[in-house]
């Protein structure tokens, strides 16, 4: 059997090593940091992740969809928090059991690493950080704190994250190598609601909360300990934002008057306002994904998108079942197996960047009014008179595993139906009165 050298053992990256190592090969996984079961998280940067059916569906296929969601917590809907403290809560789907699950990042990767470690033919090593990759060879070179070792194998690949080594050497290497990144000019800041007293949860549990502030927003996901863990979305430049609030009284002055029902349960605002670093949020969009046999791309290191429809993660484990389906289909041609994957992903992350930009503008400008609520409220009788011929674009991405492109597009058509049904509708209606008046 080949042997494969994987560089990133984050999420995808665990998890595509136990997908390996269930069909035979033999793999060595490559981690830069520390193994996180020695509780080496770094702070302020995404904890908390949505997990929801593409991604359930990845880790029902290697046997630790239970395992994994034993710590998660069901999210039913977005909880919306007005600037006076008015809530409205708007579920996701008709089904109340559809929902989305908040689970900590390294609960999460713990599970997937151990799944890894199951089979003897994986070999998982921390503290070694990619530096370059031979694509030829193909080989990795790896820093340690020992000296500089070389990851041998017939493949290599990169899921080592938006910033990959990997993707960097194909970008050196490659002449015909397409790469774009856009930033958003909003940035992210990570900030702490702690439990109550008792350990309980100081806002409804089972919600995804939203603070919508038309150019901005802040959210918060529930953890198991009855924390949330806030996060603050807000532009760098500007009259009001990051590069102007610097001053204790500037953040306490912007929270008052932007986020008052938050306030008072953020005790370490300031604290966390001042330490936890203002992360940037990224697009990243190549091509190709491949190297002849020899080197592949996957997860964030093929297809970053912006955190704002909670699928990044769970396209990063689509990508995993879709690799592991094309080695099977093709088990004596891994180039063929590479090509064919990346063009069943490719069409389907683009989407899904497109999709996730367009989520942030209707999460922080639209959910807010009332015009939002009522077409959720129609989706959702539409999607009930209308079972398995209307489903909502969000109830596709999230609850259903139809390709993100066939998803975007199946929308755009509906709403092209929705809207000439109701022009048609208008017109019969403006007829009839007028019949009615002439008469």
């Amino acid at each position: 059997m080949a042997k494969f050298v994987l560089i990133g053992s984050g999420l995808a990256g665990g998890l595509l090593a136990a997908y390996l190592g269930r069909r035979g090969y033999d793999v060595d996984l490559y981690e830069r940091r520390a193994d996180p079961r020695e509780g080496n998280i770094v702070g302020g940067r995404s904890i908390n992740l949505a997990i929801s059916t593409r991604g359930i569906h990845a880790l029902e296929q290697i046997g630790i969809a239970n395992e994994a969601l034993q710590h998660a917590i069901p999210m039913r809907g977005r909880m919306i928090h007005d600037k006076s403290g008015t809530l409205h809560f708007s579920p996701y789907d008709v089904d109340p059991k559809n929902c989305i699950n908040s689970i900590g990042r390294a609960a999460l990767n713990t599970t997937v690493i151990e799944a890894a470690q199951r089979y003897s033919n994986v070999h998982v090593h921390f503290n070694h950080k990619c530096t370059d990759v031979d694509l030829e060879a193909p080989t990795a070179q790896l820093e340690t704190e020992h000296g500089n070792v070389t990851g041998h194998g017939d493949a290599v690949i990169g899921v080592d994250g938006a910033f990959s080594a990997v993707r960097k050497s194909m970008q050196g290497e490659i002449p015909s190598f397409h790469y774009d990144e856009s930033y958003l000019a909003h940035g992210y800041k990570e900030l702490t609601i702690p439990p109550g007293p008792d350990g309980s949860w100081r806002m409804e549990k089972n919600a995804l909360h939203i603070w919508p502030r038309k150019s901005f927003m802040m959210i918060a996901l529930p953890n198991p300990d009855g924390s949330f863990t806030c996060t603050l979305f807000w532009e760098f430049e500007g009259p009001r934002s990051f590069a102007t609030t610097h001053s204790d009284d500037d953040v306490h002055r912007f929270f008052d008057e932007e986020f008052p029902d938050a306030v008072p349960l953020m005790p370490t605002l300031l604290q966390d306002f001042r330490e936890n670093p203002t992360g940037t949020l990224v697009t990243i969009r190549c091509a190709p994904w491949f190297y002849r046999d020899k080197v592949c791309l996957l997860g964030d290191a093929a297809h970053a998108v912006v955190p704002f429809y909670g699928q990044g993660m769970n396209a990063a484990f689509e990508d995993c079942v879709a690799l592991d389906e094309c080695l099977e289909e093709f088990p004596n041609a891994r180039e063929r197996a590479f090509t064919e994957y990346f063009y069943r992903r490719k069409e389907n992350a683009d989407a899904l960047a497109d999709l996730a930009i367009g989520n942030f503008i209707e999460m922080r400008d639209k959910t807010a009014s009332k015009a939002f609520r009522i077409k959720k409220k129609l989706d959702h009788v539409l999607e009930g008179a209308l079972p398995g011929f209307y489903l909502p674009l969000y109830t596709m991405v999230t609850f259903t595993r139809i390709p993100y492109a066939a998803a975007a597009r199946r929308a755009r058509l509906q709403d092209r139906i929705v809207y000439c049904g109701f022009i048609c509708l208008s017109v019969v209606l403006i007829v009839l009165l007028l019949r009615s008046m002439a008469h």
